[in-house]
């Protein structure tokens, strides 16, 4: 968000982030990847930033198959006539060249924890932990799932716990991955495989929590039978080639994304279940539709409720139905009931065999869906 508004507007910005924002990107890669859309491709191009990635690996494909039914999707990019459906890239290189984005731009990087925030006339004071005191027309919470932006702002949320874990490593895989991105809905899980290179994959494990307690219990020799057991060895023999993390899912929502001077984006306003990915995608379209608001706004107009809510009332709607169609889903493959799979087998197959709902799945994946 900073990288876009200095681009766009004569502003005065400060990024307050008490972490370190310039990660190291090592040889070895990352456990922690998006998948990026070519939408959001085009908006780091806009803000010069796509260039900058030191490294990304495309996918042309996507393939979901089901334990329990005979369903299967095949997505592919010559589908919508395009060179590939997105990018696998780690979340630390993208860090990366966003900081040199930022060190390139007129905003200044502040290494500091919010402490209090004071609403007052011209729009909020901001306390930090290191002595500074900084006052600002507009105050954007960009600070993740547990914003303390948001918390400060007493602004309530709604939340939605999966009783899952999200397991997350690197695996080294016998045979290749063929530019594709794979998910296998399994009766207690959900196994997805983000290529990194043609025998390299990122996967995310999304278990029930008894599940993930018992695997976070293996060695990685027995972890390494479950998870090439739980692709049927569509791959070949599975190694892991990195440490193992596990995170709770839960979705949230906050009730409000705006106030008077302040606005949430990202995670701060909203997270998802990973089952499709779209997170970090839904938070560059937030920060998209904001940077098109302010600037359409008068330039006095910064910080004023009325632009801020139209930014609201575009992006919680597309937010909304993202997060309840990953929870829609999410309930829909762990029923395993036989009227429901055969169901879902079915449904999964009509889509595969139908050119215009195929397409449409495919298009509001990519973030291709045109407003009317």
């Amino acid at each position: 968000m900073a990288v876009e508004i200095s681009n766009k507007m004569s502003l005065s910005i400060a990024v307050i982030d008490p972490n370190n924002c310039n990660p190291t990107v090592n040889e070895s890669f990352h456990t922690r990847v998006s998948a990026i859309t070519p939408t959001t491709k085009d908006f780091l191009k806009s803000i010069n930033v796509w260039n900058e990635l030191e490294r990304k690996n495309a996918f042309v494909a996507t393939k979901v198959w089901d334990q329990n039914s005979h369903g299967h999707l095949n997505f592919h990019a010559s589908d919508e006539d395009l060179k590939n459906l997105g990018y696998i890239i780690e979340n630390d290189v993208i860090q990366s060249a966003l900081f040199r984005g930022i060190e390139t731009s007129n905003a200044t990087m502040i290494q500091a924890s919010l402490v209090k925030l004071n609403a007052n006339k011209i729009g909020y004071k901001v306390v930090l932990d290191n002595g500074q005191t900084l006052s600002c027309k507009l105050l954007i919470g960009a600070d993740g799932p547990q914003s303390k932006v948001r918390s400060l702002a007493n602004i309530d949320f709604k939340e939605h716990n999966y009783d899952q874990k999200a397991i997350i490593a690197n695996v080294l895989t016998e045979k290749p991955l063929k530019q594709t991105t794979w998910q296998r809905f399994l009766s207690d899980s959900i196994l997805a495989f983000l290529p990194l290179s043609d025998n390299q994959a990122s996967i995310v494990w999304s278990c029930k929590n008894s599940l993930a307690n018992m695997l976070e219990k293996l060695d990685d020799i027995e972890f390494n039978k479950r998870i090439t057991d739980a692709s049927e060895y569509r791959f070949g023999s599975l190694e892991l080639q990195s440490a193992r993390k596990y995170f709770p899912l839960v979705s949230r929502s906050a009730n409000q994304y705006v106030l008077e001077s302040l606005a949430l984006i990202g995670d701060a306003a909203h997270n998802i279940h990973p089952l499709a990915g779209q997170g970090v995608n839904l938070g560059f379209s937030d920060v998209m539709e904001l940077s098109q608001q302010l600037q359409d706004s008068k330039p006095n107009a910064l910080g004023d409720f009325l632009v801020l809510r139209k930014y609201a009332r575009a992006r919680r709607l597309d937010n909304e139905v993202m997060a309840k169609t990953m929870t829609g889903l999410d309930w829909i493959y762990k029923e395993n009931m036989e009227p429901i799979r055969w169901v879902r087998g079915y449904g999964m197959n009509l889509i595969d065999h139908t050119p215009a709902l195929k397409s449409f799945f495919q298009r509001q994946a990519l973030g291709k869906i045109k407003k009317n």
